[in-house]
C-alpha cells in the first residue's frame, strides 16, 4: 500500500445558498486552509476534518492500492491518472481537495485500537 497526499486546493462559500440557509456569519470552512498537505492511507491523517475524510476516503483507499495505474470511471472523469479532485460533502462551504498517488510506501505508525 502507498500513501496518498491530499492538498486542499480551495475552500468555498456558496454565499446565496448560505444566505438563505446558513446560520449568521457562516464563513468558508474554519478548519482547513488552502494548500494545507495531508498523508494518508487507510487511516483518517491527524488534525483532518472527520466529515471531509468520510466523503473523501474512498479514493484515497483505491489510490493507495493501486488504482493510480488507470483513470477514475472510465476515463470520463480525471484525465491524469493517480489524481481525483474531490470535496467535502458541506453544500453551503465545501472543501476542494486534490488526492494524488506518491510512490512512498505506507507504514503503520500507531497502535491499532483492539
Amino acid at each position: 500500500m502507498k500513501k496518498v497526499k491530499i492538498t486542499v486546493l480551495k475552500t468555498t462559500l456558496d454565499k446565496e445558498l448560505a444566505a438563505q440557509y446558513g446560520a449568521k456569519g457562516l464563513t468558508a470552512c474554519p478548519m482547513l486552509r488552502e494548500g494545507q498537505v495531508f498523508y494518508a492511507d487507510y487511516a483518517k491523517p491527524e488534525g483532518f476534518c472527520d466529515e471531509a475524510w468520510k466523503a473523501i476516503y474512498q479514493y484515497v483507499f483505491a489510490l493507495a492500492h493501486g488504482a493510480d495505474k488507470d483513470l477514475f470511471y472510465f476515463g470520463d472523469w480525471i484525465c491524469v491518472p493517480g489524481v481525483a479532485i474531490c470535496s467535502c460533502n458541506d453544500g453551503l462551504r465545501p472543501v476542494i481537495f486534490k488526492l494524488e498517488a506518491t510512490e512512498e510506501d505506507s507504514v503503520m505508525d500507531y497502535e491499532p485500537v483492539r
